[in-house]
This record gives structure tokens, C-alpha cells and sequence, in this order.
């Protein structure tokens, strides 16, 4: 683990790293295949508020879909019962992404003393692509 002590962060280390890379295409036969089933399995309302907004709302799908898969990755194992509805991928008022967990995820962060989740995403016409990584303090 790597531990920080620059800039004020002593004790903060990162326990965590994910990445995820997802065709636009596949989330768009997901919507043909499954519809509204695949949105309310995924997202949160918030977050297809903000979705719908967006003038290509696919690739903003497909951007979150990422973004919850790498939080999962960074987690250490993609199976331990979280679902990806749990993880809420939001904005703040400049457009940056954030992390908010929601019942097993949250419990699980609780679990292993998670401090901060960062996360990046970024999309085109055919990918989208997000990073994640995970933070504990330790200092105490």
C-alpha cells in the first residue's frame, strides 16, 4: 500500500484501484433488450435525472455504468454482493463525478474504514472509460 504524508495527508493510503472500459453499443442493446428493467436495476433516479438532461444520453449511461464497475474493481471483487444500483455515480455543481454508496456498498466501506472514493470517467461515440480509487485514513 502507498502510503501519503505530502500536503497534509499523512496517514491517508490507497487501498484501492479500479478501471473499466464498456462499449457504448452494449448499453444501448441493453436499453433495446430490457428497457426501463435495465435503468431500475442500474441507476438511481437521480441519476437518470441527470442522464436525461445530457444530449447523448448513451454514452452518459454507458460513462456511469463504467464508473460503478470500476468502483467495484477497486473494491477488490466484483463478487461480494453489491449491486451496481448501490453505487450512485453523481455531479457536483462544476460537473465533477462523485461516489455515493448506498446499503451494501456503504456497509462495505464501513467495513474496511474507506475514507474517500475518487473517480474519473470520460466518454466517446463508442467507449466509455472510468478510473477509481479508493482511500483510507489511518491516521487515527
Amino acid at each position: 500500500m502507498l502510503k501519503c504524508q505530502v500536503f497534509g495527508f499523512r496517514g491517508v493510503m490507497i487501498i484501492g484501484t479500479g478501471i473499466d472500459i464498456v462499449e457504448v453499443d452494449r448499453i444501448k442493446k441493453a436499453l433495446d433488450l430490457w428497457g426501463d428493467r435495465f435503468l431500475k436495476r442500474v441507476f438511481t433516479e437521480r441519476e437518470l435525472l441527470y442522464v436525461n438532461k445530457k444530449k447523448f444520453s448513451h454514452e452518459n449511461l454507458a460513462a456511469r455504468f463504467a464508473c460503478k464497475e470500476s468502483v467495484l474493481k477497486a473494491f477488490g471483487d466484483t463478487r461480494i454482493g453489491v449491486s451496481l444500483r448501490n453505487i450512485e455515480i453523481l455531479n457536483d455543481e462544476k460537473g465533477k463525478p462523485r461516489v455515493v454508496l448506498h446499503r451494501e456498498a456503504k456497509e462495505f466501506a464501513n467495513r474496511n474504514k474507506l475514507h474517500k472514493i475518487t473517480v474519473s470517467m470520460s466518454h466517446t461515440s463508442n467507449y466509455a472509460v472510468s478510473n477509481a480509487v479508493l482511500w483510507s485514513d489511518n491516521s487515527s
